[in-house]
């Protein structure tokens, strides 16, 4: 369009000249010392267009040609990024495909001419841990960091998250480490950390980092909650191995009220303190817990601590009765109580009762200890074998049913 439009504005002017110099054609005289050019108006003018396009074209000509290497470098580089940039798109493809060896065949083979290399480095060595090669893995790792010097750290996370992934605790928690001291409140670094120490069952770490992860919203307000339950179950558990009653009670001191108000909690730590035979701090935390909510596992408990005021145990289990008259295990645990106070007939009349109501094999053995007590052996040894028979039948039941172990932390993405 401008090629016509110029050669429009041409023909215009030629016209005009020729109708200019029809009417009065001129002259132009032209001196250099003795030498002297005349010509025509006209015939001047024609040369002066026509060097001028002459040298136009020739300028026009010259710089295109000396543009040429770099137009040719701009089109080899931009068929070289499209081919990366097909690549990368095939690897991607055959990644979300669970094909690990053609995606990172694809992804490496012109990750150097990608617009983003660093994507490429990251996804394949994702593609070779999957191949279980951790050695190609840290050298795509390597390659990352080389590509784009500004995210390292963006490498190092993603490093810690393959390290966890492929089970290398130690190795993740050493990379974590120095990720950390730079930056301790970023979410992806402390998410990682909690899932390290979680995995690697260190679980003081892990409380101590329980306030960051709240601050940040590292995980939701459940999630949390289920982590810090786990994590304060395991450190009772691990008091009550080390046979510690000052651990155990400090941990327990060092929780939130709302965590000690947990019933699940209170039923560990009831567990914990009868396994140390600490029967009556056992004692005031069922019936202080019972206060805010009836729950059959802590009346179970109370049955089984021994306290050394037996009869106001059994006068504090009685009250319960009122509006549970027909729980079978409130029943139990009030059979045994009446059996410490040794209140032979209404130990046995509470048994009997909560075997009418559901059959349970430690209350058949409750049953056969009282009868053997009070001398009747044949009734004693029928009440035991039915409680065998019945235990043999709930241990089967225990095996049938698979309870998976679930993670208290989010689980990291494959």
């Amino acid at each position: 369009m401008r090629w016509l439009l110029a050669i429009l504005l041409i023909l215009t002017f030629a016209v005009l000249l020729g109708l200019y110099v029809h009417d009065d054609n001129g002259y132009v005289l032209i001196a250099h010392g003795q030498q002297t050019i005349e010509t025509s108006l006209a015939f001047f003018v024609i040369v002066l267009v026509v060097g001028f396009a002459a040298l136009w074209l020739a300028i026009y000509l010259f710089s295109n040609l000396w543009g040429i290497p770099g137009s040719l470098k701009r089109w080899r580089l931009q068929q070289r990024r499209e081919r990366a940039r097909r690549d990368t798109l095939r690897g991607l493809t055959q990644l979300a495909e669970g094909n690990w060896e053609k995606a990172e065949r694809y992804l490496v083979r012109r990750a150097h001419d990608s617009e983003i290399p660093l994507l490429n480095y990251l996804t394949a060595a994702r593609a070779a841990q999957k191949q279980n090669l951790m050695e190609k893995r840290d050298e795509y790792l390597t390659m990352a960091r080389d590509s784009a010097s500004d995210a390292s750290f963006a490498v190092d996370i993603a490093k810690a998250e393959l390290q966890l992934l492929s089970g290398q605790l130690q190795e993740a928690l050493q990379n974590l480490a120095p990720l950390y001291a730079q930056s301790p409140r970023h979410p992806q670094v402390l998410f990682l950390l909690a899932r390290a120490y979680e995995s690697m069952r260190n679980w003081a770490e892990l409380r101590e980092l329980l306030p960051k992860l709240q601050r940040r919203d590292v995980f939701g307000e459940q999630q949390l909650h289920l982590l810090e339950q786990r994590v304060y179950r395991e450190l009772l558990t691990l008091a009550t191995q080390h046979n510690n009653i000052s651990e155990l009670n400090g941990i327990w001191q060092a929780m939130t009220r709302a965590m000690r108000q947990n019933v699940d909690m209170a039923r560990h730590y009831v567990r914990c303190l009868l396994t140390m035979d600490q029967h009556e701090l056992a004692d005031e935390v069922v019936r202080d817990t019972l206060k805010r909510g009836y729950d059959g596992d802590l009346i179970y408990l109370y049955g089984v601590i021994n306290g050394k005021e037996k009869d106001k145990q059994l006068a504090n289990a009685e009250k319960w009765l009122a509006g549970n008259e027909r729980d079978p295990v409130l029943l139990l645990t009030l059979g045994r109580l009446c059996f410490r106070n040794q209140l032979w007939g209404k130990a046995r009349a509470y048994l009997e009762a909560s075997l009418g109501i559901e059959l349970r094999s430690d209350t058949y053995r409750e049953l056969g200890q009282l009868l053997e007590k009070i001398n009747q052996p044949k009734e004693a040894a029928d009440y035991y074998r039915k409680g065998l028979i019945l235990a043999q039948e709930e241990r089967l039941d225990d095996l049938l049913t698979v309870t998976p172990q679930i993670s208290a932390v989010v689980p990291l993405g494959s």
